[in-house]
Parts: C-alpha cells; structure tokens; sequence
C-alpha cells in the first residue's frame, strides 16, 4: 500500500505566521509529501474576521524552512491571478526550491470573495474559457523564450520570464475538478488531478470518464498523478475523538448544533477521514483501491499539531513511503 499523505491549510481560516512556521516545521519533521494552502481572500465557514496571510509571501517561507517538502496552492483563481503573476512567481519559487514548488490553478468559484473586493465574476463558461488561456499563457512563459499570444483573455506581445523555472517545462501543474469542462483541462494540461470529498465508488465512476478525457486529448491518463483532499478527525480512542470534534465546532461554527457525541458520524457522512488510525488506514485503503494516490489532509485546526504527530506515527507508516 503506497499511497502519500500530505497537508492541506485553509490559510483563510485563521493563519498567522506563528501558525504557519510551526505547520511547516511539523509537516517536514513528520515525512509528509506535500505541504499545499488554499487562496482566498476571507473565511469562507466564519462569518466573524479571521487572519488570512497572502499568498507568495507564505509560499516563499516553505523552501526557507524545508529542504524535502513539495508545496504550493490549491488553488490560485484565474480569476484574480493574473497569468503573468502567477508564472513569474512560479517560476521563482520553483528556482528557489530546486523543483518543489506545484502550481494549483482553477477557474475561481466563490462570487461573494469576488463581490466584497469589487473584482468581477464572469459566467462559469468564460471562466473556463480564461483558465485554458492562463494555463497556455503560464506554460509559454516557462519555457523562457519569447513569447507572443494573442488570445481572446490575455494577449503578450515579444514577452519573457526570466529566471526560467528550475524544472524543464516549469513547475507541476495541479488542477482540481470533477465537470466535463475541468477533465478536459486536467487531461489536456495537467501533471496532477485533485478531487474533494466524494466517496471511493463515486470517484471511480468519475475516473471512468477522466480516462475518456484523456484519450480524447491523447494522454496517457497514468501521468497524471491523482490525489484527494479530505478534512479529518483522528483519535486514539473515542474519548480523545470527542475532544477533537469539540475543538472542530469550534474552528467550524456551523458545527455547533450538532451534539458532540454525533458529530463523528456526522462528518463521516461527509467522507471525512474520522475514527481511530485502523479505521482511518481501512478508509485509505479503499481510496487506494479506486486509484488515489495521495491525499491531502485538510487540517482545519490549525494549532493541533498533536492531530499530525499521530497521523504521522500511527498511520502514515503503514500506508505511504516517507521520503526525506
């Protein structure tokens, strides 16, 4: 069983800089593959004011404080990154990293983010339409040569990134998605795809019509690693799962009507990884079956180091080869 863990933070949910150093140093002390955060710009799950750090500069810290971690978003929007930013800054901390750094894009989703800072939200169409332009306009720009593209988005005229990418073609190219219009992108362009809560049958149903995707853009659907991103609830025992989920209705308001003793259940059924480190290694194994191989661990409390440490020595031994 083979199948690689990783951590993902919700920066809009409260990260400050003490947060996230202690986060880096706990992911790269513990063996996790990767280390990946999300781009918003408020809570999207509170409605009161939480610290949300920018992007780029809590990126940079990473390769600063781990030698070994692959790291980057999931996912930037199209939508408020622009192409050119997000290639030059690609490109940098790819080269600053030695060829770590993975690059999440997406075509942007949450239209009250976009309304509170004024910044427009096209039609889903065009917004997939902008996303296969951004990707083209990125992935020009990381060869290092000239570039000019007159698209109906983004037009360059004799444009150049310098310095280029440490890896040749630029960095891994991680795009999220489980509608026609995504697979199509994910099989055309990218490295890795990555899908959210969904059961194990559900996605290898979703599978099926990714491996059509790809055939239909002449991929091998094999090269593209494929993850999961699932939050989770891990106790040594019910007692010490209890405790977890009373801090979870804490970082998670909406959580609060639920009685303490269900809440477990509860998050089950929203294909959580909940329980004990057996019943959450069964769990990973029937993701293993349908092809996943790797998941990447939405950590929602953000000061529960404790939580890693027992992933890490309870469960990560036994389903993934730590890589250091």
């Amino acid at each position: 069983m083979v199948v690689q863990l990783g951590i993902m933070i919700e920066a809009q949910e409260g990260l400050t800089w003490e947060r996230w150093e202690a986060i880096i140093d706990a992911a790269d002390r513990l063996g996790f593959t990767w280390l990946r955060r999300s781009d918003h710009l408020f809570s999207t799950i509170a409605s009161g004011e939480r610290d949300s750090l920018e992007l780029w500069p809590s990126l940079t810290v990473v390769p600063v404080r781990s030698e070994r971690l692959r790291f980057g978003q999931m996912v930037s929007p199209i939508t408020w990154r622009h192409p050119v930013e997000l290639a030059r800054n690609a490109a940098a901390l790819d080269r600053l990293s030695g060829g770590r750094f993975d690059l999440g894009v997406g075509a942007g989703w949450n239209e009250v983010e976009h309304r509170a800072f004024g910044i427009p939200f096209p039609p889903i169409r065009e917004r997939f339409d902008r996303l296969d332009e951004a990707i083209q306009v990125i992935q020009r720009l990381h060869t290092g040569e000239r570039v000019s593209f007159d698209g109906r988005y983004y037009r360059l005229e004799d444009a150049i990134c310098r310095p280029t990418p440490a890896r040749p073609g630029g960095p891994r190219l991680v795009i999220g998605g489980k509608g026609r219009r995504s697979l199509r992108i994910i099989a055309t362009y990218a490295d890795e795809w990555n899908v959210t809560s969904m059961t194990p049958q559900d996605y290898e149903a979703l599978r099926a019509e990714f491996e059509r995707a790809c055939a239909d853009a002449q991929r091998d659907p094999n090269s593209v690693e494929r993850t999961i991103m699932l939050a989770h609830l891990v106790g040594r025992d019910e007692a010490e799962l209890r405790e977890r989920a009373r801090r979870m209705q804490q970082v998670i308001p909406s959580l609060q009507e639920v009685p303490v003793e269900e809440l477990p259940d509860r998050l089950r059924q929203r294909n959580w990884l909940v329980g004990t480190p057996d019943e959450v290694i069964e769990r990973i194994k029937s993701w293993e079956a349908v092809g996943i191989q790797g998941i990447l661990l939405q950590t929602l409390d953000q000061e529960d180091i404790p939580a890693l440490e027992l992933i890490a020595s309870e469960i990560m031994p036994r389903v993934s080869t730590v890589d250091h």
